[in-house]
C-alpha cells in the first residue's frame, strides 16, 4: 500500500470517526488543547471527558501513520467511546517524521502523558490510573510508553521531579515490536530512525519495545489482523510471549482473515481493548476478581485456521513498500 492510498483511508476515519458513535450528550469534548510547545510549534491535544464528577481512570490516544502521517482526529470515534464508557480520554498529534525522526514521537508521548497527570484535577483524572490505546505506530509508540521506565530514555530538559509518563495498561493494535529483528541494510525505516539497522542499531534498539520488557512492565493487550502484510502477526505474538516470559499480564486478540487496515475497524477488538482496560484501569472490575487472570491470553475470533507466525526473514517491516492492504 502506498503512503498516499493510507493517507486518504485515514482521512475518512477521521472525517467519519465523530459522527460513528453517535450521541455525544455523555461527553465534554474540549479541542486544541497545547500539551507542549516544541522548536516546530505548539503540539495539541483534544479532550473526551466524561460527564460526572470523577476521578475517572485515563487513557491516551495515539493515532497511527506510519510515524509520518495522520492527527489526533484519526481515532476521535475510539476516544468518544472511552469517554462514554468512563474515561478521561487525550487523543494527541506529535511530531512526525521524516521531519522530525525517532524519539521525537515517543519524546511527545511522554509529554502528553506527564501533561494528563500535571492537569488531573481538570480532568477530572485519577493519575494513578492512565492507559495507552493506538493502532499501528499509534500501537507501537504506547507499547514503548508501556516498557520503559522513566529513567530508560528520558528527554533532555525533563526535571527529575517531573511526572512519571508511565503507563497502568496498554491496547495496541496493528503494532510492530521490535525492529531489532529487521533485515541489517534495509533502508525501509531509515526516514524515520535516520539509516539502516547495521548503520542505527542502537536506536532501532530503543525504538523496540520489546527491547525494554521488566517484570514491572504495565498488562498490555495486543490486537492484529491475521493477514496483515504490513505489520506481520509474528510481531506482537512474539512481545506476548516475552512479557509472560517475564510474568506480565498479557492478551492477544487475533482478527481472522484481516489485513492491517481491516483490523483497525474491527469492532470486537476495540470491545475487548475497552474490557481490556476495565480489568486494568477500574477498581471495581479488579476487585471482582478480574485480576487474577493467567498472566498471558490468546484469543482468536473463530471460523477460520490459524495463521502461521511468519519466520524471521518476514520480521516486521511496517510500510516499508508494500503488503496486504485489506
Amino acid at each position: 500500500m502506498t503512503l498516499s492510498r493510507l493517507a486518504l483511508i485515514l482521512g475518512l476515519v477521521a472525517s467519519l470517526g465523530m459522527s460513528a458513535f453517535g450521541d455525544e450528550s455523555k461527553v465534554e469534548i474540549i479541542r486544541d488543547r497545547t500539551y507542549i510547545e516544541r522548536d516546530s510549534g505548539p503540539l495539541h491535544l483534544d479532550l473526551y471527558l466524561p460527564k460526572g464528577k470523577g476521578p475517572f481512570p485515563g487513557v491516551l490516544v495515539v493515532h497511527g501513520g506510519a510515524w509520518r502521517i495522520g492527527s489526533k482526529t484519526q481515532l476521535a470515534a475510539v476516544a468518544m467511546s472511552m469517554a462514554k464508557n468512563g474515561y478521561s480520554t487525550a487523543a494527541i498529534s506529535y511530531r512526525l517524521a521524516p521531519q522530525d525522526k525517532f524519539p521525537a514521537q515517543i519524546y511527545d508521548c511522554q509529554a502528553a502523558v506527564r501533561w494528563m497527570r500535571t492537569h488531573a484535577t481538570e480532568l477530572k483524572l485519577d493519575p494513578s490510573r492512565i492507559g495507552g490505546l493506538g493502532y499501528s505506530a499509534g500501537g507501537h509508540l504506547v507499547a514503548l510508553l508501556g516498557t520503559l521506565d522513566d529513567d530508560d530514555f528520558r528527554e533532555e530538559g525533563v526535571p527529575a521531579d517531573a511526572p512519571s509518563a508511565r503507563l497502568q495498561a496498554v491496547m495496541a493494535g496493528g503494532a510492530p515490536c521490535d525492529f531489532r529483528m529487521l533485515p541489517a541494510n534495509s533502508s525501509g525505516l531509515a526516514y524515520w530512525l535516520g539509516g539502516t539497522l547495521a548503520e542505527k542499531s542502537d536506536l532501532y534498539r530503543i525504538a523496540s519495545p520489546a527491547s525494554f520488557i521488566t517484570p514491572d512492565d504495565p498488562p498490555m493487550f495486543f490486537f492484529h489482523g491475521q493477514t496483515d502484510m504490513i505489520v506481520p502477526v509474528g510481531s506482537p505474538k512474539r512481545m506476548v510471549e516475552q512479557l509472560a516470559s517475564a510474568g506480565v499480564p498479557s492478551e492477544f486478540f487475533m482478527i481472522k482473515n484481516s489485513g492491517h487496515i481491516l483490523a483497525m475497524f474491527d469492532v470486537p477488538a476495540l470491545k475487548q481493548s475497552l474490557a481490556f482496560a476495565d480489568k486494568h484501569l477500574k477498581p471495581l472490575a479488579q476487585a471482582a476478581g478480574d485480576a487474577v487472570a493467567p498472566p498471558t491470553t490468546v484469543t482468536e475470533q473463530p471460523d477460520a485456521a490459524d495463521a502461521a507466525t511468519p519466520p524471521a526473514a518476514t520480521a516486521p517491516t511496517p510500510l516499508d513498500g508494500g503488503g496486504n492492504d485489506q
